[in-house]
């Protein structure tokens, strides 16, 4: 049956959406990927949702409406992604949509309980395609005591598990997270987030070239490494916290990149993004080192998301871990870009057969649990 995965993360770089054929469920799952396409996220839209996720300038009026606007933002993404491989709506079994994270505390913090906030109303799509709608999968999983992330790890156990092998699938999006797969065996997976991804990255190419991201790495290649900076990143408290751990926008966003450009002002710009680049290369090999290599062998580490494409970062992560074999997604013959995309759209396909889809040992949740919302369709 064909189904639609939506992914909009916290890169902000567009909608990811994947099409989709698929069968079957848990490791009988047989998929095949029908066509991908990014739709670029406005420029108008892109700074909506970073003053909705800023806690001083958030309105929740703004937030009210910003669900509905994303809503058709994904709705034309969609359309985008129908006409452009000629498939009729009407031959879509459901979507299944991560929605725009606003806000995620995996921890109780003060007198605010864990919780998550992910926005991008699915009824909106329901009506428009007039199909059922999978969403808002996280919550489920913090019912259950969890932290609702990270989510994609079940899709990589579906895909990438090998009898008698230990490979860690390393994403990086705007958060780098890592899932760690110890054979087949679905109760020892570990996942978690391993600091920024492309976020503080991304960032400081905005603030200081006015560019949305660094291509290929070309900037980061040019500078040189600030080390008082990169030592007060890895000193982050967040790099303190033992996994199961979830981080975002909240502790790595654009005020955090911004108060570190000011209070290093005198720096060079190219200097910045090369640091900041070797922060994630680094803050990945520091996980690895301190919570992966000194418990399992790891046969591969497979790169996906969109900081695979960053040449200068990949340098840098190979020339952390050593003799560790690191390939990308695409020279495996899958999509790193879509990856997102298609992870949801195999939790909706578990949602859809009404089985559990988190990973206890990644997320801390106390049970198995058949995540996400569902939205029948209208009609």
């Amino acid at each position: 049956m064909y189904v639609i995965g939506i992914m909009s993360g916290t890169s902000l770089d567009g909608v990811d959406t994947v099409l989709v054929d698929i069968e079957g469920y848990g490791l009988e799952t047989q998929l095949k990927v029908v066509g991908y396409h990014e739709y670029p996220m406005p420029k108008g839209m892109k700074e909506k949702i970073k003053m909705t996720c800023d806690e001083e300038l958030s309105r929740v009026d703004g937030i009210c409406s910003l669900n509905f606007e994303l809503g058709y933002l994904f709705v034309k993404a969609v359309q985008t992604l129908l006409s452009k491989y000629h498939i009729s709506s009407k031959e879509i079994q459901f979507i299944a949509t991560h929605g725009q994270t606003i806000y995620h505390i995996p921890f109780r913090k003060g007198k605010l309980l864990p919780s998550t906030l992910q926005i991008g109303e699915p009824a909106i799509l329901a009506y428009e395609f007039n199909t059922t709608v999978i969403s808002n999968f996280r919550v489920m999983d913090m019912a259950a005591g969890g932290q609702g992330a990270p989510l994609v790890p079940y899709s990589e156990y579906l895909l990438y598990s090998q009898k008698n092998r230990n490979i860690a699938l390393q994403n990086i999006g705007g958060i780098g997270n890592v899932t760690l797969l110890i054979g087949q065996d679905i109760h020892h997976i570990q996942a978690f987030d391993t600091g920024p991804g492309n976020m503080m990255i991304n960032e400081a190419c905005r603030q200081l070239y006015h560019q949305e991201y660094d291509d290929q790495g070309k900037i980061a290649s040019q500078g040189r490494i600030i080390t008082p900076l990169l030592d007060e990143l890895m000193a982050h408290p967040y790099m303190q916290k033992v996994p199961p751990k979830s981080t975002g926008r909240e502790d790595f966003g654009e005020n955090y990149v911004r108060f570190m450009i000011n209070k290093y002002k005198n720096e060079k710009s190219e200097d910045f993004i090369t640091t900041f680049t070797y922060f994630t290369a680094k803050s990945i090999a520091y996980h690895y080192q301190k919570y992966i290599l000194d418990k399992y062998p790891i046969h591969q580490i497979v790169i996906g998301g969109g900081g695979s494409h960053n040449q200068t970062l990949i340098y840098y992560i190979k020339n952390e871990l050593g003799n560790i074999p690191v390939c990308t997604q695409d020279e495996l013959g899958y999509s790193s870009d879509a990856k997102e995309a298609i992870a949801f759209a195999i939790l909706g396909n578990e949602t859809w057969h009404h089985h559990f889809s988190n990973v206890k040992s990644a997320t801390g949740a106390k049970k198995d649990v058949i995540l996400g919302n569902i939205t029948l369709p209208p009609r």
